[in-house]
């Protein structure tokens, strides 16, 4: 489309350049009048240039049409007429310079195809045509030289093929493309009716009588009908192109999404290489950070060995002491033991009379019930007889006195009653107190029982199973770090004698568990949640765990005689020594054993330095301004022997036993007076109390005891099991460095952990398995990645390439359009001009009208010089006038077009001897005002009129011969 518009341009817009003409200044004297151009056009008449490029020199035919040969005929550089009767062989010429430089065979009016003009019987017709290639519009004339022949050859199929030879005979090019390169060139436009005129073209456009029809010649003759034609051609191609891009957009997308994904291969197939270099270093590192947590592992079993060494001599002497404190302690139980089993003795022995006082006690208060009766009676009889007052005065006295005596014991019943009926009130209430404290104590002896085979179930009968599946869960991967719990299972006490004042300190921590993570939290969760499905779940407290116990040496309290609750626990686990400092702050409370001395320290002038508050062993809680009562009066979770504990909850029975006998006993001695001393109840208690003292005593002793027998042989057991670790560990280290030097002789600094890199590893070795399970071939994705790279940047360059064409083509067209308006303004006036210039020579005047809108062409003649308006339509004219008129239009349109040559078939055909003379005396002028243009004329008439000069050549053609093949040469004559 391109190339075709360039081309089709190339006359109306390019000539200007090509040569010296009259066209070039009248183009660019457009704002001049009309005189400048007709004076630039006399002055040019006067030239004697002759063209140099594009006419034809020479044309010969062979086996064309009915011809077997006609030429060659040599023509001159201006003016040439072929004549000769009709069948000489004059149309032949013409179509064969039509055909020879690329007319279709339409162009011709002589056929439809072009095997049409291969003689009948002949297989191929030839057409050899010569043009002059010289001057400055030369093509190639360092290749042709100064002419170029050109050899076209018919075969009988209608194939067309050409020969391109230079002056010296030598073929240059057999391509139809080198030819329309010659013809671009010399701008020779065979299709154009002003160039090449036949008959049919004559009487088509020129002789008509419709004004569309001369517009239709104007624009053809113009080439605007040809922009014209480009232009709609284009704006068609436009919007085609648009369609495209829109589907080449869709196109685009499919192409990028192909792309990304061989790109992500092709990405992963590359860091194959480096993902398996990273195994290898990965490795490297793995190795010697195994060696560096064994190293880091063995330096703490060391320190510990040796601190351990030193520390067994300490045990030894505790074991010692608390060995003799039992002896002695046992002694004074065994004495208590003695005084408990006479009291029991007696106590068993009251019981009898108890009962008996209780028996005398109902008696005594049924004759009390009686005496309220007789009470009664007697008042009654005293109102019946005080009617008879004066009848026994003589009795009187004695009845009231024996009044008086009545009214003394009744009020004695009545307080005695009161009181017993009180004392009962307040004997029922404690026993209901006391038979609590029994079903408690009863409740602990269950506890302890079941504690015997394991500690654990102090702390609740489903604590046993819920470790046993939190030991589960964490072997099976559930939990990041291992929960640690109950708190209170995982610490023991340093002195006995604290246990209730630690645990009225920590309350419900005892019983919590601690999780180092959120996820940790909720699989616990759901663990409780099936243990404790009806009662209450022990709480969870969520904390990083940390390897190391918190340094609290800035705010911990150290006092020189009392310790605090951190250093008087025993805790392995640092976890939970963290827990306690950061949910209670262990370290900054004080343990003081008396009451008042804890008063004393917290609440004087100068309290301990960071101390918050202190706990005296019976669980009181002390601060600087107040003070709190223990409800709890034994410890329950961190108390020592189990076996002690269960021989100690019989005797508390059995004290508090006593304790409702003897107010038992007490009341009915109200009731009855008995005689039995309540000071031998007051003993038992009391020696009872004396009993459970002693047995704590014991039990303190045996479990200290106990504790460092427990602890020395722990702590051998552990001096032995650290030595055998110790001595695994290093066989261990020995092994790790073995395999490290192997894989990396030279030993690496590690700063991540093994755990991290080989996690890490196991990730990239899978992530290599499946790439190379999923690429395949490596070749295969590198092709098809380079190959979707390709296809997407071609098309991506494409779509940029179109819109940037449409965009520009846009921009281009609409700068044509205005052009080619304005063009079409500039061609039409100067027609007129040209064509008024002409009628004026015959003493015509007229008028041409164009109507661009409407596509018509109104010509309009005065034969004779007259007034406008007597102006007549050409239809109106006479043949010959109007022959005339229609020569003038024409020489109107050679003087506005370019062409190197100017061809006319029998155009005075229809026009009488003057019209004929002075329409070829109007041509022979205009030849000999444009000497560098050629202008062939074909005509029957013998043109034996035409004046001498040298710039006119005629050729004549033989007349046919009828009865023989016409392959007679022409004559040629020069005048």
């Amino acid at each position: 489309v391109v190339e075709m518009s360039k081309r089709r341009s190339s006359s109306a817009n390019e000539h200007p350049s090509k040569r010296s003409r009259p066209e070039q200044e009248e183009v660019e004297e457009d704002g001049e009048d009309d005189e400048n151009v007709a004076d630039n056009d006399q002055e040019d008449c006067t030239s004697d240039v002759v063209s140099d490029a594009g006419i034809v020199e020479s044309i010969t035919l062979k086996n064309f049409m009915c011809h077997s040969l006609l030429g060659p005929f040599a023509f001159g550089s201006n003016v040439n007429f072929v004549v000769g009767n009709n069948g000489s062989g004059k149309s032949a010429v013409l179509t064969a310079l039509i055909v020879a430089l690329g007319g279709n065979a339409q162009a011709t009016n002589r056929g439809s195809s072009l095997k049409g003009f291969v003689k009948e019987g002949e297989s191929s017709a030839d057409v050899s045509i010569t043009l002059r290639n010289k001057g400055r519009d030369a093509y190639k004339p360092e290749v042709y030289g100064p002419a170029i022949m050109i050899d076209l050859r018919i075969t009988r199929e209608g194939l067309r093929t050409y020969k391109l030879r230079g002056k010296s005979g030598q073929i240059v090019s057999t391509k139809k493309e080198e030819l329309i390169s010659i013809l671009d060139n010399f701008n020779i436009q065979v299709n154009n009716p002003v160039s090449v005129l036949t008959q049919e073209m004559s009487k088509y456009f020129l002789h008509s009588k419709g004004e569309g029809d001369k517009y239709k010649f104007f624009m053809k003759a113009t080439q605007l009908e040809q922009m014209r034609e480009d232009f709609v051609y284009i704006k068609t191609t436009k919007h085609v192109t648009e369609d495209k891009v829109g589907q080449h957009s869709e196109c685009l997308k499919d192409l990028k999404r192909k792309y990304l994904e061989k790109e992500d291969r092709y990405k992963s197939l590359a860091s194959l290489d480096e993902m398996h270099s990273k195994v290898e270093e990965l490795q490297k590192q793995m190795a010697w950070a195994l060696v560096a947590e064994v190293e880091k592992e063995l330096e703490p079993m060391k320190e510990k060995l040796r601190t351990d060494t030193h520390s067994t001599e300490k045990y030894d002497e505790k074991v010692d002491e608390w060995k003799n404190k039992v002896a002695e302690a046992e002694k004074k139980h065994k004495q208590i033991q003695e005084q408990l089993e006479g009291i029991t003795q007696k106590v068993q022995e009251l019981q009898p009379k108890c009962a008996e006082l209780k028996t005398e006690a109902q008696r005594r208060n049924t004759l009390f019930k009686a005496s309220e009766v007789r009470l009664q009676a007697a008042m009654t009889e005293s109102q019946a007889r005080a009617a008879r007052v004066e009848q026994i005065q003589a009795e009187l006295e004695n009845l009231t006195h024996q009044v008086s005596t009545l009214g003394q014991q009744i009020d004695q019943y009545q307080h005695a009653s009161t009181r017993a009926k009180e004392e009962q009130g307040k004997i029922r209430r404690e026993h209901s107190v006391l038979q609590r404290s029994i079903d408690v104590n009863k409740r602990n002896l269950q506890t302890l029982e079941s504690s015997r085979s394991n500690r654990l179930r102090r702390f609740g009968e489903h604590m046993p199973a819920l470790l046993s599946a939190i030991q589960e869960a964490h072997r099976k991967g559930q939990f990041k770090q291992r929960p640690r719990g109950p708190l209170g299972y995982l610490i023991s006490l340093r002195d006995p004698e604290l246990a209730l004042a630690v645990e009225v300190c920590l309350k419900g921590l005892l019983q919590a568990f601690i999780c180092d993570n959120h996820e940790d939290e909720k699989v616990l969760q759901g663990l409780m949640a099936k243990m404790f499905p009806g009662s209450r779940r022990p709480s969870i407290i969520t904390s990083h765990f940390l390897r190391q116990v918190h340094d609290t040496r800035k705010r911990a309290v150290n006092h020189p005689d009392y310790p605090s609750v951190l250093q008087a626990l025993e805790i392995e686990d640092p976890v939970v020594t963290n827990c306690l400092i950061d949910q209670r702050g262990i370290e900054s409370i004080l343990l003081i054993k008396n009451r008042a001395e804890a008063r004393r320290v917290m609440q004087g002038a100068h309290p301990p330095a960071n101390c918050t508050q202190a706990f005296s062993k019976d669980g009181d809680q002390i601060y600087n301004n107040r003070s709190y009562t223990a409800e709890q009066t034994r410890a329950n979770y961190l108390s020592g022997d189990v076996e002690e504990e269960i021989r100690y909850v019989p005797f508390s029975l059995l004290w508090r036993s006593g304790i409702w006998l003897y107010r038992s006993t007490e009341q009915s001695e109200l009731l009855t007076a008995a005689t039995i001393p309540s000071l031998r109840c007051k003993v038992h208690v009391v020696t009872c109390c004396d009993l459970s003292k002693t047995d704590q005593e014991v039990m303190k002793c045996k479990h200290h005891k106990k504790h460092y027998d427990e602890k020395r042989s722990s702590h051998l057991t552990n001096i032995k099991t650290l030595e055998a670790n110790m001595k695994s560990k290093e066989q261990e280290l020995e092994t790790s460095v073995a395999k490290a030097t192997e894989i990396c002789p030279e030993r690496m600094t590690v700063r991540r952990t093994a755990r991290s890199l080989d996690s890490e590893l196991n990730r990239l070795k899978a992530k290599i398995n499946t790439q190379q399970e999923q690429q395949g071939d490596r070749e295969e994705v590198v092709r098809q990645y380079h190959e979707a790279l390709e296809n997407y940047k071609n098309m991506a360059q494409q779509m940029k390439n179109l819109n940037s064409f449409i965009k520009s083509l846009d921009s281009v067209m609409n700068h044509r359009l205005q052009v080619y308006a304005e063009l079409r303004r500039f061609l039409s006036a100067r027609c007129k001009y040209y064509f008024d210039s002409m009628l004026a020579q015959r003493g015509y005047s007229g008028s041409m009208t164009f109507d661009h809108k409407n596509e018509t062409l109104s010509i309009s003649v005065q034969p004779g010089q007259g007034n406008k308006a007597d102006l007549s339509d050409m239809r109106c004219l006479s043949g010959g006038e109007r022959s005339f008129s229609t020569v003038c239009f024409v020489l109107s349109l050679w003087a506005i077009t370019e062409a190197p040559f100017r061809c006319l078939d029998e155009f005075d055909v229809y026009m009488d001897m003057v019209n004929r003379r002075i329409s070829m005396d109007m041509m022979l002028k205009v030849a000999a005002g444009q000497r560098y243009r050629q202008f062939i004329f074909l005509t029957p008439q013998s043109m034996s009129s035409l004046p001498q000069s040298k710039i006119i050549r005629i050729l004549r053609l033989k007349d046919p011969d009828r009865g023989q093949n016409n392959s007679q040469r022409s004559q040629e004559q020069d005048q």
